[in-house]
């Protein structure tokens, strides 16, 4: 979901589960050469990375009430753990505007409580099929609540420095990959794909295999 769309959120994330399902696999990801300014773009500067010396790192640019993220989220779940040992992958929660921090700071609280695994696809679950908005420091605490998290730590979480320092960085992050849209993803801190660019975020995927293979040769 490129950026000018968020304030048109209209297609739900079944129809675009099923436009994904009836493009064939061999139209996405095979047939024709990967191309830098095509496929992928470098970056001019190199981003951040969290990664430890040896590894390469892949971010996913997520937004938990992006449909198209909603929808990506399986193929990438499943993509990341089959990654190769030296492939550290991580997830980046966007902030385009004021209204997605709340959803930002979710995704670092529960990474702080250790509950991402139990809790990462019911926050989707709970805007794209429950269609709960989530979108306010009180939603979320709410929501939280019902999940068995205690409020109050949640709310204490969620308003320290160390999640404040998380969602800053985040964003610092997203702005020095340029993401315009997502899903997307990057990968170590000097190459850039999406479905815009990659034509499929199965065929992005694709790409970032090709580019983690550059990333180890440029080491």
């Amino acid at each position: 979901m490129q950026r000018r769309e968020f304030s048109q959120v209209a297609l739900s994330a079944a129809t675009l589960a099923g436009l994904t399902a009836a493009l064939p696999l061999t139209a996405q990801a095979q047939g024709k050469p990967l191309t830098e300014g095509i496929d992928y773009l470098q970056l001019d500067k190199p981003a951040p990375i969290e990664a430890a010396a040896g590894q390469v790192e892949v971010v996913e640019f997520f937004w938990y009430s992006c449909p198209h993220c909603n929808v990506f989220e399986p193929q990438f779940d499943a993509w990341a753990k089959k990654a190769p040992k030296d492939v550290s992958v991580r997830r980046v929660p966007v902030s385009f505007r004021p209204d997605f921090e709340p959803q930002q700071r979710l995704y670092y609280v529960l990474e702080a409580l250790g509950k991402v695994d139990a809790l990462h696809k019911k926050v989707f679950y709970a805007i794209h099929v429950e269609r709960q908005a989530l979108n306010t420091a009180e939603l979320v605490a709410a929501w939280a609540e019902k999940q068995g998290l205690n409020k109050a730590k949640f709310t204490e979480l969620y308003n320290s420095f160390p999640i404040n320092l998380k969602a800053r960085k985040a964003t610092q992050l997203q702005d020095a990959f340029k993401v315009d849209g997502v899903p997307a993803l990057g990968v170590a801190g000097r190459y850039y794909t999406s479905g815009t660019l990659a034509g499929t975020m199965e065929r992005a995927l694709a790409v970032t295999d090709h580019l983690i293979t550059v990333a180890r040769k440029s080491k």
